[in-house]
C-alpha cells in the first residue's frame, strides 16, 4: 500500500530515512531548511516542497526529524503550528530525539487538533539510516503503533511500541545513557591496560570472550586495530558523533534530576560527554573520548610528579 508521506528534516538521518520510504513505494514529500539537504533527496525520489505546510497539505503521514524539542515544538504548535495545515486523519511520528517533556508537549499539540501523534526515536546512526537497518523505539496507542508499524519497517530493521507516547524517548534517552557510560568504562579500561604494559589486541581478545564483552567494545571499539570497521581505524570519522551524545546525555541527565534517581554514573558520564565536545569532540566519533581520558591521565601523572618532587620526565 502507498503511503502519502511529509517528511521534515532532510539531513544525515532524515534524508537517507526519506530516500528509503520512496525506495519502498511510498510517495515522500520534503522539506529542510538546509539547501545542502535537497538536491540528495531529490536525487533519491524525494519531491521537495516549497515549505513545511506545503509538504504536510495532502499527508497521510507526517515524519519529522529535527535537531532539538524547540524545533520539534515550533512545528507542532503555535501560529505556523504543522497539524492544522493537515490532513484531519494525518499521523504525526516525530522521530527525533528530545526531552522526554517535550514529546509529551509535542504529542498534545497534535492531539489537540484532532490528529494523531507518536514518538519513535531511532538508534543504529547515519549508517543505519542509509541501510534501512535502524530500531524505532516507538511511544504510542496500540492502534497507532499498528497503524504506522509498517512504513516504520521501511526504514528499520527492528521496531518496539516501547508503551504509551513519551515511552519511546525514554527508552532512547535509557538506551544511550548506557552505551555513553560503557564506551567511558571501555576507553579508561584500554588508557589501563596502556598503563599496565597491555597491547591493545591482547586486552580486546580477553574482553571481547569475557564479562566485559559490549557494543562498546566488539563494535565500536574506541582504539585502531582490534575491529577494523570501527570509527577509531577511520580518523574517528562519526558514525554517532560527540555532540549528538552529549545531547542524548543532557537529555538522560535532565531525566535524573527531573525524577530525582540516584544515577551518578549517568551524570557523569553526561558531564565528560559535554566537556569532550566542547573541546574538540563535538565532530568526532564519540569513541574519540578515549583521547580524553589519556590527556586528563597525562596531567593528572605530571600534577603527582610535580607535588612529590620528582622530575615529570
Amino acid at each position: 500500500m502507498t503511503t502519502r508521506v511529509a517528511f521534515i528534516g532532510l539531513g544525515n538521518m532524515g534524508g537517507p530515512m526519506a530516500a528509503n520510504l520512496v525506495a519502498a513505494g511510498h510517495v515522500v514529500t520534503g522539506f529542510d531548511l538546509a539547501p545542502q539537504a535537497l538536491e540528495p533527496a531529490r536525487d533519491h525520489g524525494v519531491r521537495i516542497a516549497a515549505s513545511p505546510a506545503a509538504a504536510v497539505a495532502d499527508a497521510d503521514v507526517v515524519i519529522t526529524m529535527l535537531p532539538s524539542g524547540t524545533h520539534v515544538l515550533d512545528c507542532y504548535r503555535g501560529p505556523n503550528a504543522l497539524p492544522a495545515a493537515a490532513p484531519a486523519d494525518a499521523v504525526f511520528v516525530d522521530c527525533s530525539t528530545i526531552d522526554v517533556a517535550d514529546a509529551h508537549a509535542a504529542h498534545a499539540a497534535v492531539r489537540e487538533s484532532g490528529r494523531r501523534a507518536l514518538d519513535a526515536p531511532v538508534s543504529g546512526g547515519v549508517v543505519g539510516a542509509v541501510a534501512g537497518t535502524l530500531t524505532f523505539m516507538v511511544g504510542a496507542d496500540d492502534a497507532d503503533f499498528a497503524a504506522i508499524e509498517p512504513l516504520l519497517t521501511a526504514m528499520g530493521r527492528r521496531v518496539v511500541h516501547c508503551g504509551p507516547p513519551g515511552a519511546g524517548q525514554a527508552a532512547k534517552i535509557c538506551n544511550n545513557m548506557i552505551l555513553g557510560a560503557t564506551m567511558i568504562a571501555v576507553s579508561e579500561a584500554f588508557v589501563l591496560g596502556e598503563h599496565l604494559g597491555l597491547s591493545h589486541q591482547a586486552l580486546f581478545d580477553v574482553a571481547s570472550a569475557a564479562s566485559g564483552q559490549c557494543w562498546a567494545l566488539t563494535t565500536n571499539c574506541p582504539v585502531p586495530g582490534p575491529v577494523p570497521a570501527s570509527p577509531a581505524n577511520h580518523d574517528y570519522r562519526p558514525g554517532f558523533a560527540g555532540a549528538l551524545m552529549a545531547k542524548d546525555l543532557r537529555l538522560a541527565a535532565n531525566a535524573i534530576r527531573a525524577g530525582g534517581v540516584a544515577a551518578e554514573l549517568g551524570l557523569h558520564a553526561a558531564e565528560m560527554y559535554a566537556a569532550f565536545a566542547e573541546n574538540g569532540g563535538a565532530d568526532r566519533d564519540f569513541s574519540a573520548v578515549v583521547h580524553a581520558i589519556r590527556e586528563q591521565t597525562a596531567t593528572g601523572a605530571t600534577a603527582t610528579a610535580t607535588a612529590e618532587g620528582n622530575d615529570p620526565a
